[in-house]
Parts: structure tokens; sequence; C-alpha cells
């Protein structure tokens, strides 16, 4: 069984590395062809120091499904979702990723048990992993923006009173401002230098960003632009709201540690038991494998071990 299942994700991994091979092989020979050719010309080279006048989006290694996956609204979603998650991919290299994955696991899942239910739940967890850790990447890039966006309003602030324009004041941000701040900043002070307006540029800076604080940061500075008033005051002050705001939220956390606490460990407990047992006594935690009625119940068991975290998700989480 093990070596069946070692050939399997074997082929399976060579046929897909075989795929990406063939995919990406003829965009990266047109482009050391296209830059080869620049430099006979005496173009100048997109260097580290050389300035982007385009929008930089990542390069798709199967462009086919990439234009077919973007055409619809769940790639619109899925392409937002990846800008925001900070990953370097496309959504067709996503999409091809969860329906290899839920081929992958689910297979592993009917070998394993011999039952077509764990197939299915098997392909379920398959097709979700991609999508997971891009919410999981996006959340941890929030939480970062979130925490240094406090120093860049101060930064903001600071260069308005030294006799800065408010867009400057958005270029030493995004200069001196590590990322994920630094580079949305870039964004937005790059879109407005080629043209778009400073607000239609703050709005997409909080289509991107959609965080409160942004939302905050964006209607304050139009509503400055619109009927004037003192801009760096206005910065100060959303910056104090924020570190309050940040304050109020950690105290919330530690008040509702013990719910989260609590969540982890009925989420460990079942599978820390299950490992405990198949050394003291392996006849037993086998008949969960191998007998029709227990592989029922352990994959009910899973299910409603992963409804009852998101469940406990929900009751311990508080709006700030």
């Amino acid at each position: 069984m093990g070596v069946a299942i070692v050939v399997f994700l074997f082929v399976t991994l060579f046929i897909f590395g075989g795929y990406l091979a063939y995919s990406m092989l003829p965009g990266y020979m047109a482009t050391k062809a296209l830059e080869k050719r620049l430099q006979e010309l005496g173009g100048p080279a997109q260097g580290p120091g050389a300035p982007v006048l385009l929008a930089e989006k990542p390069v798709s290694s199967m462009p086919k499904v990439d234009n077919f996956v973007r055409g619809t609204d769940a790639g619109s979603w899925l392409a937002q979702l990846i800008e925001q998650s900070g990953v370097h991919t496309s959504p067709g290299s996503i999409v091809v990723l969860s329906v290899g994955l839920c081929a992958c696991v689910g297979l592993v899942g009917v070998v394993l048990m011999r039952r077509w239910e764990a197939g299915m739940l098997g392909a379920v967890v398959g097709l979700v992993m991609p999508i997971g850790f891009l919410r999981f990447r996006r959340t941890k890039r929030f939480r970062q923006f979130e925490e240094a966006f406090p120093e860049a309003l101060d930064l903001l602030s600071r260069a308005i009173k030294a006799g800065h324009a408010f867009q400057t004041a958005m270029g030493m941000v995004a200069d001196e401002m590590q990322p994920p701040v630094g580079l949305e900043f870039k964004k937005t002070f790059e879109q407005q230098n080629f043209g778009l307006p400073m607000k239609e540029a703050l709005n997409q800076l909080s289509e991107r960003v959609p965080l409160i604080d942004v939302r905050f940061f964006v209607t304050a500075v139009t509503i400055q632009r619109e009927t004037g008033g003192n801009l760096s005051e206005i910065l100060d002050n959303l910056a104090h709201v924020v570190r309050e705001r940040f304050k109020i939220l950690r105290q919330v956390r530690t008040h509702t540690a013990h719910g989260r606490f609590t969540g982890y460990v009925l989420l460990a407990l079942p599978a820390a038991l299950a490992l405990a047992l198949s050394f003291i006594s392996p006849d037993h935690i086998h008949l969960l494998f191998t007998n029709r009625l227990g592989q029922t119940m352990l994959m009910v068991g899973v299910v409603m071990q992963t409804i009852g975290y998101f469940w406990i998700r929900q009751v311990i989480k508080i709006e700030v």
C-alpha cells in the first residue's frame, strides 16, 4: 500500500512538473530574447533602479488558464485575494494547484480508507488548502500593516509640518517604511504620479487594504482636500485613535485568551488521544481505520471538530 501511494505521488508530481516546465519554458525564452534584443538596441535595461511605468503583475506560467479564470467573478475575487495576501502567483496557478491537490488527497483518502466518503472529504480538504493558505497570508499581512500604520501616519504628519506637500509625504512613507505599508503607499504614490486622481488612488488603497483604519485615513484625507483644514493635526489625531484601538484590542485578546486556548485544546485532544492509544492499545485504535463503522465515526469526528473550532472562533471574535 505504501509503495503504491509513493508511486502515485511520484507520477503525479512528475506530470505536474513536466506541464509547468512546458508552460513556463516558452515565456522564459521569449523574455530572454527580448532582453537580449533591447541590449543590442541600446535600450535601458529594467534593473533595480529603472523606473517602472506599468503596473507590475505576476507573470502566469499558464496564460490561457489564467485568462479564463480572470474572466469569471470567482477569478476576480481570487485575483484580489492573491494581491492582498502578497503572494507572487496568479489565479490560474492557484486553480490548477487546487484541482491537483483535490485529486491527490482524494485518491489517497480512497486508497487508505477504501471508502468513497473518505475520498470526498479528502478532495474537499485538498481543494480548499491553497485558498486557506492565501487567507492565512492575507491575515498575517494585514496584521503587519496595522502594526506599522500609526508610524506611517506620524511620518506623514511630520513631513507635512516640515512643509512638504501631501504627495511628497506619501513618497517619503513609501521610501522609509518597510513592506507591506511602504509597498502599498508606493503603489498609491505611483498611481497619482502617473495621472490618476488622488481620490481614486486613495480609494484603491482602501480596496487593496480593507481595514477600518485605512478607511478612516482615506475619508479624512478626502474630506480635508475638499473642505480644507489642518491635515497634520488630523493625521496626528488619527494615529492616536489607531493606537488607542490597538490597546483595547490587546485587552480584548487577553480576556478571550481562555476561550482561544480552550478551542486549541479541544481541537488537539482527539489527535493526541489517538496517538497515545496507538502505542497503548494499537488493536483498538486500528478499528477506526479498518472497521466500516470506525471509519464513519472518524470522518464524522473530523467534520464536527472542524465545525466546533470555527464556532469557538466566532464566539470569541470581538470587533474593535
